[in-house]
């Protein structure tokens, strides 16, 4: 039983930048570079993805009328100040801000040059999930840790973990095997007890408790966007917390976040639109954990949390 889950974060419109080659908006989709430049890429295909991804059909039918055909041959990575950079062709890619697409660490990078090298005719951002959470984290995350992390606080207040169901009782066996260990993981690891509650009607938790998980989000950047992101995908901030100490694996995440909607599946019957849905959502949550997983001394791998 999800409480309502707080707005995301969006990044606003940009200018699109290769290299230092200012994209024009007119330019046609079906442009042939020349040596002198390169294709518009980001304004239409990234610069409207925010930290909660979209329904994958509005998606789909939003990058069918934004695609770009690729405009590159060789994709690699370069060692530069701001990081591992992406290039095309030898030219640095540019978020949508105009900032140097760069990871702090080589395995990122990596994981978004190889998205970028997997492109075929057209450029697909739904298969860019890596390259998505980037841009997010360079362009608005960077300059707003305040906010983001304000956002994850006002899911501490309403975290998914706290609300159960009064009935069946089978229900109520599934949600306490699958979240318990979580609320039992935050009072012994941040000393934070969480209350909880039949129903969706709100509950103020106590304000030691969440002061103690607000000390536990974190400030990098790339993990912080990695954290919210986490956060918006499964309506509970203790897993974030508890993936970002490397505690919980995104297995056990997954499944502790979708006792509910696994439920009403086998009461009702599988939703393929759902389900389609869900499959973009967990590839948001690879690359959130892999973020975190190479950017912190635990592996998101390995995790304390494996009901069965």
């Amino acid at each position: 039983m999800r409480s309502a889950q707080p707005r995301s974060v969006a990044l606003l419109h940009a200018d699109d930048y290769i290299g230092d080659r200012r994209i024009s908006h007119g330019e046609q989709a079906d442009h042939i570079s020349g040596s002198g430049g390169m294709r518009d890429v980001f304004e239409e295909v990234f610069a409207l993805e925010s930290l909660e991804p979209v329904d994958p059909t509005l998606a789909a039918r939003r990058h069918m009328r934004a695609r770009r055909r690729r405009f590159y041959k060789e994709v690699a990575l370069r060692d530069d100040p701001a990081g591992f950079t992406v290039v095309l062709d030898g030219r640095p890619v540019r978020t949508p801000a105009r900032r140097t697409l760069a990871a702090p660490r080589r395995p990122l990078a990596e994981a978004i040059a190889a998205e970028w090298g997997a492109q075929t005719e057209f450029i697909d951002p739904a298969g860019m999930p890596m390259t998505r959470l980037a841009n997010t984290i360079i362009d608005g995350v960077a300059a707003a840790a305040d906010e983001i992390a304000a956002e994850i606080v006002k899911y501490l207040n309403s975290d998914l973990l706290c609300y159960r169901a009064a009935t069946p009782g089978a229900l109520v066996a599934r949600q306490s095997l699958h979240w318990d260990p979580i609320l039992a993981w935050a009072k012994a690891a941040l000393g934070a007890e969480f209350m909880t509650v039949p129903g969706i009607a709100h509950m103020r938790q106590p304000d030691g408790a969440v002061a103690r998980a607000v000390a536990a989000i974190p400030r990098d950047p790339w993990r912080l966007g990695a954290a919210h992101t986490i956060t918006t995908l499964t309506g509970s901030a203790l897993i974030a917390l508890a993936m970002a100490r490397g505690n919980m694996g995104i297995d056990a995440a997954w499944a502790a976040a979708h006792v509910d909607e696994d439920w009403n599946m086998e009461l009702w019957g599988r939703d393929e639109l759902a389900l389609k849905r869900r499959a973009y959502r967990f590839a948001e949550m690879e690359a959130a954990a892999k973020v975190l997983a190479e950017t912190g001394e635990c592996s998101a791998s390995q995790g304390a949390f494996r009901p069965s």
